[in-house]
């Protein structure tokens, strides 16, 4: 989940603590049934490696510079966050894009600084409005290709947050969900320089989602609903559900 820039320094170090807390007696996310990412602010992310050691919670960030060091004012490097502990950084997201310009030339200069410094991608990407499922599985496919433009081997996370949902009372239709990520499921599985990734849908999400696009997700990427901890633990709670049911 990512906190963007809702939580002040104190309020995101009491969130960083209850959180952690609950994490530790939820066995499904200790055992690793479960896997929980978290992505604060730049200036969260040392006290959130801090309350979460011991943990398997993964914690990164919501940019990364594009380069590999040198005379980029106030950026910050894929390396010096790999130095730190974090092992993921959010890249193109729609309001980096709409916000800040960026472009599918900086997400893919991303991508590729993050794998060569063992930081996971995790790919921000979605149509602007909302439009047949097919058509929307062409613009999602054309941004995965760019973004994996001449990058190093390595996983990374798809979040597929179609943008007209992000925001909206109501995700995308599950049907609609089902179509993206399939096709975006066979590209990343044709290619084995992708192995071990995995597909996640944001946009609206909420509990019972997952329940309804087990089979087809891997996960969901949580916003504002996650911060209040006991919602978060709810969906963590349906996770586990789902991780645990018996193979068909």
């Amino acid at each position: 989940m990512s906190l963007k820039m809702y939580f002040g320094h104190a309020p995101a170090r009491a969130w960083f603590d209850e959180v952690a807390a609950r994490v530790r007696v939820h066995d499904a996310v200790m055992d690793g049934a479960v896997e929980l990412f978290i992505t604060p602010t730049y200036l969260q992310v040392l006290p959130a490696l801090e309350a979460f050691r011991g943990t398997p919670v993964r914690i990164g960030t919501q940019n990364v510079a594009a380069a590999q060091e040198g005379a980029f004012t106030g950026e910050v490097s894929a390396g010096e966050l790999a130095e730190v502990g974090a092992t993921l950084a959010e890249i193109g997201h729609a309001e980096r894009r709409r916000l800040f310009g960026e472009t599918d030339r900086d997400v893919a200069a991303k991508t590729r600084v993050c794998l060569a410094n063992g930081i996971t991608p995790l790919l921000c990407i979605g149509e602007e409005r909302e439009q047949d499922p097919n058509a929307a599985a062409d613009i999602a496919l054309g941004q995965l290709r760019a973004a994996l433009a001449d990058a190093e081997p390595g996983s990374v996370i798809v979040a597929y947050e179609p943008i007209w949902a992000i925001g909206a009372s109501q995700p995308a239709g599950d049907d609609h969900v089902r179509t993206v990520v399939r096709a975006l499921r066979d590209e990343l599985e044709s290619d084995p320089a992708r192995e071990g990734s995995s597909i996640i849908y944001g946009g609206a999400a909420g509990p019972g989602l997952l329940t309804g696009l087990a089979d087809d997700v891997d996960g969901v990427f949580l916003g504002r609903f996650a911060h209040d901890p006991d919602a978060l633990v709810s969906v963590l709670d349906e996770a586990a559900e789902l991780a645990r049911r018996p193979a068909a």
